[in-house]
């Protein structure tokens, strides 16, 4: 059995989340005796792009600071960190203008705790890689003795949805990203990756931050969407399991979910599922809507050049390199798009479209 704490919180107040972040933790007591005093803990928060807290895209600096407040309390040194999105590149300016968008400079003010500027990268050895036996990580990984993913609930279009395994895609590095998108260029395999990275990482504990979330053409371009909770779990795969379930997607097509099936990690099965405090039967929340790349199979990225301001930002987030803007405007080669729909994830206007291959319009 799988034990996901669940815990209801209605808004960002701090003490109601503080509150809600020590109820649901306090619910799986084996994290404490995993974690010894003056551990040194790193957050992996959602920080994939500089975004305000309130556009519900990168995890809220309330839930990251009632989880530092938690482990602090349990001596621990604890670390913020990941590695923002490939256009952004993994530089200490980066992290920088990431951390103050997001809030986590407030977190750090508010608490003493450290937030990562340490921009080294690693190589690392994963023999039980299903696609790359070796690859390259932020050191700050190996540096800490436990790893927390605290992710973001939200739908996207390239993995249907984005939680506590797809977080662990941030520590790979910047620009990096790019390339490892091109080497697993079919979403089954790219799924293989995550769930390798998070079998490399092994998160002592997930938490996902469901009370705002995203629905629709997320990571980035979808409608917030609130769902008023706050879970955690030791296992990631049952907690992302269990998050799918509650907002409406099934989790075995859920792709990185499924590949964790695959690969008896685990059962993929919600009755093996426990629930300390609030029941999936108490939870009642109509179903999100699934992004346009999963109503029809796919789809295709297209540019909405009434807001598009030609910044360049989906050239430099382009794995294959196969968006031109020397006219003034971007242009995409189709027939060379791995459609990972990068460039619609990290568009800061959101001027990237999904359409299916008859140039009908999907949602905008």
């Amino acid at each position: 059995m799988y034990k996901v704490s669940i815990v209801k919180c209605n808004d960002y107040q701090y003490k109601k989340v503080e509150e809600a972040v020590f109820q649901c933790l306090n619910s799986i007591p084996e994290i404490k005796s995993k974690i010894w005093p003056h551990a040194k803990v790193l957050i992996k928060a959602n920080l994939a792009r500089a975004d305000k807290p309130e556009e519900a895209i990168t995890t809220h600096p309330s839930v990251i600071q009632a989880i530092v407040r938690y482990f602090q309390i349990i001596q621990c040194r604890v670390v913020i960190g990941d590695s923002p999105g490939a256009p952004l590149g993994y530089t200490k300016k980066t992290l920088e203008r990431v951390y103050k968008e997001t809030g986590m400079m407030d977190v750090a003010n508010n608490t003493g705790c450290e937030l990562n500027y340490d921009t080294s990268v690693i190589e690392v050895i994963n023999q039980e890689a299903v696609c790359l036996k070796k690859m390259t990580i932020i050191k700050i990984v190996e540096d800490a003795d436990f790893v927390i993913s605290a992710a973001k609930l939200k739908t996207h279009t390239m993995m249907m949805y984005t939680g506590a395994v797809k977080n662990l895609f941030g520590v790979i590095p910047g620009r990096l990203k790019m390339n490892y998108h091109l080497m697993m260029l079919s979403v089954e395999r790219f799924s293989e990756h995550l769930v390798d990275i998070c079998q490399y990482v092994k998160p002592v504990l997930s938490i996902i931050d469901a009370i705002e979330c995203m629905e629709g053409n997320g990571p980035s371009a979808g409608d917030k969407r609130h769902a008023g909770l706050i879970m955690a779990s030791e296992n990631p795969y049952a907690l992302d399991m269990t998050a799918t379930h509650i907002v409406g997607i099934n989790p075995l097509e859920v792709p990185a979910i499924a590949a964790a099936v695959k690969r008896n990690i685990f059962s993929g099965n919600i009755k093996n599922v426990v629930t300390p405090g609030v029941g999936l039967k108490d939870i009642k929340i109509s179903p999100f809507q699934q992004p346009d790349t999963s109503k029809i199979g796919g789809g295709i990225p297209s540019f909405k050049y009434e807001v598009c301001t030609s910044c360049g930002v989906c050239v430099e987030s382009c794995p294959p390199r196969v968006i031109d803007i020397s006219s003034g405007r971007p242009v995409i080669n189709l027939d060379e798009c791995i459609k990972c729909f990068c460039c619609h994830e990290l568009c800061p206007n959101k001027a990237v479209d999904i359409k299916n291959e008859n140039n009908i319009y999907l949602g905008f």
